[in-house]
Formats: structure tokens, C-alpha cells, sequence
């Protein structure tokens, strides 16, 4: 691989890759989650040439009655299990992946943290999404995706942290321990909450709403914005102690991408997130601003 994307690619070095014949794949994340059937019929209707569909609850998630690597309504596949899916989908450990949505960016986050969880570096996620592939005028096609031949994708040591209900539980309150919660303010602030039976936050958590990483034009902020803003949230405390969370551990991908967009050490991920710590007997619940 002559050039290897870890964090960002732009429309315009994506193109560059496709007309270098580089070891390449390009995945559409596109989701609706409160219309999951939606993803199908958006990848059919538009999606860039080439490109494989990876369905948040199919392909990215645990099904019922699989073995699961996390809690939460979004469960995370074993690593086993996303390796066999990335296999079949003809994804080999020498490629380059590219991951996109056109719903901010919100989507496509998983799979970038998936894949540096399966312990491949090199998945970049597309900035700005579809809409910035077709303002450059990228190739796009409808349909169903193209086939692949099928491959082996080689498991290799997680370039990540996943951590579970209790390891979260057990650091609660402590200095070694700062959660940081993707959801909108509303719903941090236990104002509302359309998806869960309980309102509200985890205690002690710091809100950092996902879309604060995106200009208006719908790409990632300039590092130098990304590192001010975080260094503002976070107070003085310690940035290798954070631990990102959301509703279902999908979209604060984004505050993880951005954190290390800003030069931060990478946060863990509590992929269960607020759907599973507002099931959980006993787990504390906090409503109102960060104390």
C-alpha cells in the first residue's frame, strides 16, 4: 500500500486511490435508525461505484441469539464474527477501506472503530460523506452492490479500547476515569429520551454533542478548533482517561475521531453505552448539567 488513510481521506484522494488501482474498498454505512429499512432502499437508489453496503444492524451489529462483544441495542459483533462478514464481503488485511454515510458522518464512525478494533490501521472515513464525494464529482451507481471474491481477513491485536458496563462502573467517579456523552443536549440532560425507557446520563459524564465536530459544510473541524474545544470540555483533566459514550455506542465515533484528529491520546469506547448502563439494576442515573 503505497498510502495508508488512518483517521480522514477527502473525495478528492479517494479518487486518486481508485485511478492508482490501489488495494482498495469502499463501504456505504447510510442509515435511517428509526427507519432501519431505509439504509437498503438509499444504498440502491445512489451509493459511489464500487462500493459495498455495511448495514448498522446487520453487519455491524450482533443478531439475536449471536454471541455478542458488548451490551446495548447496538451490540458489537465478536471480533470473530465482523472478520468472517469483512471476508465475505472480499476485504483482505493488505487493503485500504473507506467508510462513508451521508448522515453527517454519525454512521460510518463504527465501522472505522470496528475495523482498528479488528486491528486494521488502515480505514479512513470519508470527510464530508456522500454529499462531499458527489460536490467533487465522484462516479456513483445504483444497485445492488457489486460481488467480491471472497477472502480470509486475518484478526490482529485490537488497536482499541472496548470497555464493558462494569469496568465503567467499577472507575466511576474517579480521576482515572471521564466519561464523555455523544447525545444531544435534550437528552443528556434527561430533558427527553425517545429511544430509552429511562432519561438522563451516566453520573458524572461531560456532554459533548456529536455534530460540535463538523463545520457547517458538513467536514470534521480543523485540528487546531477540535484540540480548544476539547481542552475547553475536558477542564484540566486528563485526556487519556476519556471514555466515549452515546446511545448505543455509534455515534460517539465521531468524538473519538475528533479527539484524535486533535492530537489527543485515543479515548476507550463503552460500546454499550446509555442503552445498556439505563438497563442495568443499580447503575446510577444523573439529570441536569455536568457537576
Amino acid at each position: 500500500m503505497t498510502h495508508r488513510y488512518t483517521r480522514l481521506i477527502t473525495a478528492e484522494q479517494l479518487a486518486q486511490l481508485q485511478a492508482e488501482g490501489a488495494p482498495l474498498m469502499v463501504f456505504d454505512c447510510s442509515f435511517n435508525l428509526f427507519e432501519p429499512e431505509e439504509a437498503d432502499r438509499l444504498f440502491a437508489q445512489s451509493h459511489i461505484a464500487g462500493s459495498q453496503q455495511a448495514h448498522l444492524e446487520r453487519n455491524l451489529s450482533a443478531q439475536p441469539g449471536q454471541s455478542a462483544a458488548s451490551g446495548g441495542r447496538h451490540p458489537l459483533p465478536t471480533r470473530e464474527a465482523f472478520a468472517s462478514w469483512l471476508g465475505r464481503c472480499g476485504f483482505a488485511n493488505d487493503m485500504q477501506a473507506v467508510v462513508y454515510d451521508r448522515n453527517g458522518m454519525n454512521f460510518c464512525g463504527r465501522l472505522w472503530w470496528m475495523l482498528k478494533w479488528a486491528g486494521h490501521d488502515a480505514v479512513a472515513v470519508l470527510d464530508g460523506g456522500l454529499q462531499a464525494w458527489q460536490a467533487a464529482g465522484g462516479a456513483l451507481e445504483s444497485g445492488p452492490a457489486r460481488p467480491q471474491p471472497a477472502t480470509r481477513f486475518e484478526l490482529k491485536p485490537p488497536l482499541r479500547r472496548l470497555l464493558t458496563q462494569a469496568e465503567v462502573a467499577a472507575r466511576l467517579g474517579s480521576p482515572a476515569q471521564t466519561l464523555i456523552d455523544a447525545r444531544a443536549a435534550a437528552r443528556y440532560l434527561g430533558e427527553t429520551e425517545p429511544l430509552e425507557a429511562v432519561a438522563g446520563h451516566i453520573p458524572g459524564a461531560l456532554n459533548r454533542p456529536f455534530g460540535e465536530n463538523l463545520t457547517p459544510e458538513g467536514r470534521f473541524k480543523p485540528a487546531a478548533a477540535l484540540r480548544e474545544e476539547f481542552t475547553r470540555l475536558l477542564a484540566g483533566r486528563d485526556a487519556a482517561s476519556a471514555v466515549c459514550y452515546c446511545g448505543s455506542g455509534v455515534s460517539t465515533v465521531p468524538n473519538i475521531i475528533a479527539m484524535e484528529l486533535a492530537g489527543l491520546e485515543p479515548p476507550a469506547l463503552y460500546a454499550g453505552s446509555w442503552s445498556e448502563w439505563s438497563r442495568t439494576p443499580g447503575a446510577g442515573v444523573e439529570t441536569g448539567p455536568a457537576r
